[in-house]
């Protein structure tokens, strides 16, 4: 599987952006998805994740009901819905794929995870 993160840009507090991943390769629909982000300075994070099939979608605190993960499984891409930015969300994005299942618990590891995407810059102004 081989992704292409898309969608990063400046943009100011408050305001919305959708970055998307596409994906090449028959896995995608088997695959579970996984953003990530990572700032200057500090570890990569788990930021949000989906099921294969799309049913269920797992998010960490500090982004829950603002950003909203999606897929289209037809178009082989993910989306992040990112709503009410705050300059903290300011980072590289990056999106990761699983071939394998991945236990829910355990969907905020990296090394859970397979395949990465190159990454996106989000820069949110204050």
């Amino acid at each position: 599987v081989q992704l292409q993160a898309s969608g990063g840009e400046l943009v100011q507090a408050g305001g919305s952006l959708r970055v998307s991943c596409a994906a090449s390769g028959r896995t995608f629909s088997s695959s579970t998805m996984g953003w990530f982000r990572q700032s200057p300075g500090k570890e990569r994070e788990f930021v949000a994740a989906m099921s294969r099939s799309g049913g269920s979608a797992y998010y960490t605190d500090s982004v829950k009901g603002r950003f909203t993960i999606s897929r289209d499984n037809a178009k082989n891409t993910v989306y992040l819905q990112m709503n009410s930015l705050k300059p903290e969300d300011t980072a590289i994005y990056y999106c990761a794929a699983s071939t394998r299942y991945i236990i829910t618990s355990y969907l905020r590891e990296i090394r859970q995870y397979d395949y990465w995407g190159q990454g996106t810059q989000v820069t949110v102004s204050s």
